[in-house]
Order: structure tokens, then sequence, then C-alpha cells
């Protein structure tokens, strides 16, 4: 079942196309990533179905049915431009926060003691915003944006800012929504983030949705007969009786092995290079090598922009 569904979604602004026929659907209990480059319409799309924005034509369905006023309730964000008030208390304006969310007071206290306890923050409840970094004004706001357990959530740009090790925090943390049911709308430009939580994605360049679907069929629909054998290190020069239909693209080595990237016609078996190597040297190891989600994004962006320039 689909959480959400955008159907048709059309947006101008004073001359400037943000977005031209956009269809996405988010399966519940899934990551979907909302990618591509600055400007291609994603935050507009996700200002739609926060309702804080409204379509030119198009629809919204959430939950399944149109979306409504108060289903904003039920749908936790967190926009790329993070805004606290600078001169409140950390833990006044979370729990001003949580409230305007709908928990009472009780319940906003003891889940804002989980989380600041969880995220090793408990010492700064009394201190200003103002006085936080960045990075630690966004653990706030993560916090905050989590609290009241909606039926979706949506990041914008989540771990920007950040360091490495919250980053990972961050990361965990999503994923453990994820694992207890919650749906997240993750919107970056960062592919090795995607491909470590998403599900599912859509790709928007130039306000138009160029490519969607589940993460792994798309890396499998785009893989190009790619292999990697690894073998022991020896005098055999394997590389140079490789024969000429197949394509050398990399190789390296250390003192005990080899490493060989391979291109295969379309038409035959990786098996047949297999063999072929098992008869020269000993093998340890043989994998298919996939496109990554970066090399996926920039082959696609780049070849909308050249299409278009030929349009």
């Amino acid at each position: 079942m689909d959480i959400l569904k955008a159907e048709n979604i059309h947006k101008q602004f004073s001359g400037h196309l943000a977005l031209n026929d956009v269809s996405i659907s988010v399966p519940q209990g899934s990551i979907f990533g909302l990618l591509g480059p600055n400007g291609a319409g994603k935050t507009t799309l996700i200002r739609i179905i926060n309702r804080i924005t409204a379509q030119d034509e198009g629809k919204v369905f959430f939950d399944g049915r149109l979306i409504q006023t108060n289903d904003v309730n039920q749908i936790g964000y967190l926009p790329e431009e993070r805004g606290l008030y600078k001169k409140m208390k950390v833990g006044e304006q979370a729990l001003y926060l949580a409230r305007l969310k709908g928990l009472d007071k009780k319940l906003a206290h003891e889940r804002l003691k989980y989380w600041f306890d969880k995220f090793e923050i408990t010492t700064w409840w009394n201190k200003k915003v103002e006085e936080l970094s960045k990075g630690m004004q966004q653990k706030v706001q993560f916090i905050v944006t989590v609290l009241h357990k909606p039926k979706l959530l949506i990041f914008d740009e989540p771990f920007s800012g950040f360091d490495p090790i919250n980053v990972n925090l961050l990361k965990d943390e999503i994923l453990n929504i994820k694992n207890e049911g919650g749906t997240i709308i993750f919107s970056t430009h960062n592919m090795a983030s995607v491909e470590e939580l998403c599900d599912h994605i859509a790709l928007i360049h130039n306000a138009k949705k160029i490519l969607d679907g589940d993460m792994n069929q798309i890396k499998a629909d785009f893989k190009n007969n790619i292999f990697e054998i690894i073998y022991r290190n020896s005098s055999m020069n394997f590389n140079e009786i490789i024969p000429s239909h197949y394509h050398l693209l990399d190789e390296k080595s250390d003192i005990k092995l080899k490493r060989l990237k391979i291109q295969i016609p379309q038409n035959e078996s990786p098996n047949d290079l297999l063999n072929f190597a098992i008869k020269h040297v000993e093998v340890h190891g043989f994998t298919e090598i996939l496109p990554t989600m970066n090399d996926i994004f920039i082959s696609k962006v780049k070849g909308t922009a050249t299409t278009n320039s030929h349009a």
C-alpha cells in the first residue's frame, strides 16, 4: 500500500516551471529517495505535500484519500533551511514544539527525555539555542520532527552540516524508524546515503521526473555486464591472454592477489569468462559490478541535458 501519492503535479512560479507533470508513489514502511540536482524541483514537491504551497495542477493523496489540511499533523518535516528560536532555551522550545504537534505535557516530557538521553544532549536542556553549533541545532530539530511518531517523515538534506559520527547516528535512527513501521521521504543529492538507506527512488531533473522505481531493480536495469575477477598473483600474466572480445577496464594487485574488472559482450554468459579464468589462474572471487546510484544519477542527468540541448 502507498501512504502517499502525488499525481501529475504542475507548479509554476512567475515564469519559472518548477514541476512539470511529476508523479510519485511512496510505499508504506519504506525509505523513499527523492533525488535530483539543486534546483530540480525536489523542495517544491515537498512543500506541496506539506501544504505549504499549492500545486497549479494535479492531486496529492495521503493514506488512501485526497490529502486534507489536518493530515499535516501526521507528517513530520525537517526542512533543509533550519529554523529554531535563537533566544529560547533548548528544552523550553522542544517542549513548546512538541505541544504544537498535539502531545500533552507529560508525554512530551517523557519522549523528549528519551531522545535527549539517546542523543546524549541532556546537558543542553537549559542552554539557549544560539549557544549551540549548527550540528547541535539540527539534532534538536530532528528530535522535534520525529517526536510525535508521524505516519510519514520527510527529511530534506538531513545530513547537511553534520560530522561523520553524527551522520551515522542519524542514519541509524532513520533505519530504526523504518524497522518500526515508519515511512520516510529522504530528499538529497548525496548518492552514498541513498545507497545505504533507500528502498525506492525518484529522480527529478529540470522539473520533470526522469527515473523512478525499486532501487535494486534500477541498478540491475543499468548494469553493463562488468565483472571483477580476483585471483592469486603469480607469474602468469592473465590480463595479456584475455580474449579480444573481453574489455579490460581496470586492474589492481598486491603481493597476494590481483583484481581485474572486465566487461563482457551482452550476448555472452559470465560463466564463459569464469571458466576461462579457472583454466589459467587460481580464482579467489568472481563478482558482478553493478553501477552505483551516483553512476546512474550522473548518466541520467547528463543524458537528459544532452537530449534537451538537441531538442
